[in-house]
């Protein structure tokens, strides 16, 4: 084989040759061996409960580090937008040099282990050369909902098929398929020996012999797996590397294309940045106070919150007025807008539950970095592809709207906020879940109006005197339970979002 990065690393040569060599690729460092047992009847659905312990997160291949002289492979193409990234295309190899928060530098490399070129590149469009996620049928981590809106998706056939590790932390990794029109779900469970197993007696050693043996075998005397589920490409966690650390980008670059909507403080507007990138712009009206000492040092600060469930932000133009907030773009609007329109209304029960559960715990996150909303409501989260939701405008509240919280009675989100915050300013993570749950209430009414027969200063008297919304109809009662602790008079009294992320997310299961 080739001579240039084996002679300067022979370290490399053994994985050279698992990679190009004759030999499988394990599974994430699992032995590829031949199925052992026979017989069984009956699939394992994800509610089952696992009669053996399953794989903990901490053990999965995605979530471990990389190692030292590891080859990595292009999973999506990508084009650059600054000299110093790479464009590369599906399938290319890479040296990773430097890893450094989510842009790596690497040597792109062909399979004689000559280095064709060098520069930063997005690490989430790469995976180990050895790993698992170089299978075309293994998706990560996700949860069931997503699953479901990848396999239902325009491109999959019946028994379309994906492996992926649940959210849930107790299931580990979860076989989804689709039927028909609906999508099945079964536990990949392990046994004493780190077997893998869906059906009871029939033991695999890795989960790339469990998927070549159930597209050639019926899996639960139903059918065999079909093709792997179409990927979607993944979007970069900023517009550049070179945006990572530069929050102030002149208005020049970004264009202007439909209004999105419209709010007290601002309008916002579909957008690209470099005739390239779809992003969101959000543009400050002309009479939003702004402090740009404490909005920069804000935007500073919220550039480094980065977790799935929180609306990235990319840029701000603050050079002159009008005022651009610059996000990335989620296609299917605010949840608002989206719960009151049609496919918004077809949703079941347990889908609303987990877009609660969603934002649990993006809002979990900010707890545990102390920052607080101050504005949580479904008119501030946003929803994307698959029904993913984010928490929207988190930190904004205080640096934009805090002046109004006095001066103008309209532009107090009575119905939303905690007593404490109305009567006294005083915000805080557990008037946060205050605001969740009205929200709460809000997806479950599919975007009805809390108190809709009161007026603002009406349902802030009537809620410092006992007064609660009453349960929504159809609203199971142990989620208007959560909404009531929510509301506890006593801030101390009610929830942290960590264990309101744990009660819905398990509750969403238990209802599917």
């Amino acid at each position: 084989m080739g001579e240039c990065l084996r002679k300067a690393c022979p370290c490399l040569d053994q994985l050279w040759q698992r990679i190009f060599g004759d030999k499988k690729p394990a599974a994430g460092g699992v032995n590829v061996g031949n199925e052992a047992g026979t017989g069984g009847t009956g699939g394992v659905e994800e509610e089952t409960p696992s009669p053996s312990p399953s794989p903990s997160p901490a053990s999965s291949v995605h979530e471990r580090g990389p190692e030292i002289g590891s080859i990595y492979t292009a999973i999506w193409g990508f084009e650059s937008r600054h000299k110093d990234e790479l464009s590369f295309q599906e399938g290319d190899l890479f040296s990773v040099i430097s890893r450094t928060g989510d842009w790596w530098t690497a040597r792109k490399i062909d399979k004689n282990g000559c280095v064709l070129s060098t520069g930063i590149v997005p690490n989430n469009y790469l995976a180990r050369a050895e790993s698992l996620e170089i299978q075309p049928w293994f998706f990560g981590r996700m949860n069931r909902f997503e699953a479901q809106s990848h396999l239902l998706a325009p491109g999959n056939d019946h028994a379309a098929f994906l492996i992926r590790q649940s959210e849930k932390d107790d299931i580990g990794y979860v076989l989804s398929v689709r039927s028909n029109d609906r999508v099945k779900h079964f536990k990949v469970l392990q046994g004493n020996e780190n077997d893998f197993y869906v059906e009871p007696n029939r033991f695999f050693r890795s989960l790339i012999d469990l998927v070549e043996f159930y597209c050639a075998n019926s899996l639960n005397t139903a059918h065999k797996l079909g093709n792997p589920c179409k990927r979607k490409k993944p979007t970069t966690p900023d517009l550049s590397h070179f945006t990572v650390d530069e929050w102030e980008l002149p208005k020049e670059e970004f264009s202007l294309e439909e209004q999105l909507g419209s709010g007290y403080f601002a309008d916002v507007y579909r957008g690209r940045w470099k005739n390239m990138i779809k992003v969101a712009i959000k543009i400050l009206k002309s009479d939003s106070e702004l402090n740009h000492r404490e909005f920069h040092r804000e935007v500073q600060i919220l550039k480094s919150l980065r977790h799935r469930h929180l609306i990235s932000l990319f840029a701000v133009c603050t050079a002159a007025p009008p005022y651009y907030i610059i996000t990335e773009l989620m296609e299917k609007g605010s949840l608002l807008s989206f719960l009151r329109g049609p496919e918004g209304q077809k949703q079941d029960v347990a889908s609303l539950i987990d877009m609660g559960a969603q934002v649990a715990d993006g809002m979990s996150y900010l707890e545990e970095k102390n920052s607080i909303h101050r504005d949580l409501a479904a008119r501030n989260v946003l929803v994307g592809e698959d029904y993913i939701c984010k928490v929207a405008d988190f930190g904004l509240a205080r640096v934009i709207k805090e002046p109004f919280y006095i001066t103008e009675d309209k532009k107090i989100p009575y119905k939303w906020s905690a007593p404490e915050a109305i009567s006294h300013g005083k915000f805080s993570n557990k008037s946060d879940v205050w605001s969740f749950g009205v929200l709460l209430y809000e997806i479950t009414t599919y975007g009805g109006i809390p108190y809709p027969a009161l007026s603002n200063q009406e349902a802030y008297q009537q809620v410092s005197s006992g007064y609660r919304l009453p349960a929504p109809a159809k609203c199971p009662a142990f989620l208007y339970q959560i909404m009531l602790k929510c509301w506890s008079a006593d801030p101390a009294d009610r929830p942290d979002f960590k264990s309101l992320k744990v009660h819905m997310d398990s509750s969403s299961y238990e209802l599917d």
